[in-house]
């Protein structure tokens, strides 16, 4: 699985994103992607530590 869909998955998982949102959130991990070097699972793990930084986390909430 390439690296950028794992995060979104991820990064979708742990909070709600409207389109407009993940596309942002897409074009961001782009830019930080781009010239990094490590293995997947480094390359996975910081990108969610960057885009966790980047905008406050708005937590998933149950349905009522």
């Amino acid at each position: 699985m390439e690296v950028t869909e794992k995060v979104m998955r991820t990064y979708g998982m742990m909070v709600n994103l409207t389109q407009e949102e993940e596309l942002l959130a897409r074009e961001r991990l782009a830019l930080f992607l781009k010239d990094k070097t490590c293995d997947e699972n480094q390359l996975t793990i910081e990108a969610l530590k960057y885009l966790r930084g980047v905008q406050p986390v708005r937590t998933r909430r149950a349905r009522s």
